[in-house]
This record gives structure tokens, sequence and C-alpha cells, in this order.
């Protein structure tokens, strides 16, 4: 896995020294040396690398990588270009588009928001090919719990969207007066005529950066 060097080294650096890090990393290493596993190592830490600390604005959680050969690359719902929109992402560009009038891409590589400072964070960030959901319990959580607990202790506003219940779950984590939290449905197509389409949760989270004097985020993917 391709060492982190930003920002988040210091941050996380305790981690790395804990026990359940170094039974994960072990755990991890064997997947990756037996099975195929996604995404490829070097890609495991793009989120943080794409999005250091100081510049998060907003945070999108995931639960675990997609599955399927060509698609995870590290950032949550993200695939890369020539690879097919997933059916959440497809749901995602709706309603942009019904929000805030984006155009509908034609790709699924969200590398610019991320670059924008939205975090992308899957809550596990590796998983067995063709296996949804396979490393849960592994130990990422843990490793993940401490990326959003450094976030919400950052002193300056920053929105969360959680869609989904275990995104949602996360939401006791999030105790501080100065962040907004957004709750919708997963956009799923099994979830997203629950609330998810209309949550407008793409203007919220602009309105919100600009009334505390932040750039706000240019959702449009080209």
């Amino acid at each position: 896995m391709a060492g982190i060097t930003n920002d988040w080294l210091p941050v996380l650096n305790p981690e790395f020294r804990k026990q359940y890090y170094k039974d994960l990393y072990h755990k991890i290493l064997e997947e990756y040396n037996t099975r195929q596993i996604f995404p490829a190592s070097e890609d495991v830490f793009n989120a943080l690398h794409l999005t250091p600390l100081h510049e998060i604005k907003a945070v999108i959680l995931g639960q675990d990588p997609y599955h399927d050969i060509g698609q995870a690359h590290g950032l949550c719902f993200s695939v890369k270009k020539g690879v097919a929109i997933p059916p959440s992402l497809v749901n995602i560009y709706q309603e942009l588009h019904d929000d805030l009038g984006c155009s509908i891409p034609d790709h699924g590589y969200l590398e610019q928001w991320a670059k924008q400072g939205v975090l992308l964070l899957n809550t596990v960030l590796t998983v067995r090919a063709h296996q949804a959901n396979s490393h849960r319990g592994l130990g990422w959580e843990q490793f993940t719990d401490a990326i959003i607990k450094a976030v919400n202790e950052q002193d300056r506003p920053i929105v969360f969207l959680l869609w989904g219940a275990p995104a949602q779950k996360k939401k006791a984590m999030l105790d501080n007066p100065r962040h907004l939290v957004l709750e919708a449905p997963h956009p799923s197509p099994l979830s997203a005529y629950r609330g998810f389409f209309g949550c407008r949760h793409f203007s919220k989270t602009n309105e919100f950066l600009k009334a505390n004097g932040v750039e706000p985020i240019d959702w449009q993917i080209t």
C-alpha cells in the first residue's frame, strides 16, 4: 500500500503503531498475495492522497469498494474513465442535475471533487473480487473511524454527507457544532426514490460553505 506523505501522516501515525492496524496490515497483505483484491494496492489510500486534511470542505462516506474488475480506485462511488458508470453514481449525477443543473458526464471519475476538498472515503478500503463486504470486520472500520474523528476535530466548517444507514451510523461521532451533517437514503436504485432524489445536498453544501466564507465546490464533472 502506497505510503501517506501529506498532512494525514502525523494524524494517522498513532494508528499505524496500534496492534489492530498491524494485524490488519498482515491480513490485507496476505489477501493481496493469495487472491484478487480491489482496488490495486497502490490506490488504497487515494482518498487521503488526493484530499489533504487541511483542504477538506466536505466528506462523502461510502461502504466498501466496488468489487468488479476495473472499477475501484480508492475513491468512494468513483470509477475511472472508460468504465461503465455504476447505478448509484448514475443517481448521484441525476440529483446533481436536478439540484444544480449540472450536465450529466459521460464518465464516473470523481477526482475533480477530491482535488477540491471532497473526501471520498469508504469505511472499508479493500474488497475481494466479486464479494461485496468481504473485508468488513478486518479492522478497516477502526482506521477509517480515526479518519472521521480527525475531520470532526477540525476547527472550521465542513459538511458531512451521510447517504444510507451504514454512513448514518457515523453521525454519533460528529459532535462539532461548526460542521453541517446532511442525511439521505443511499443513492442505490433500491433506495434513491425514498428521499435521495430531491435531497438537494449539493446546493445545501455550497450554501453552508458560502455562508461561512468558504469557496463553494464546483460539482460539475467535466
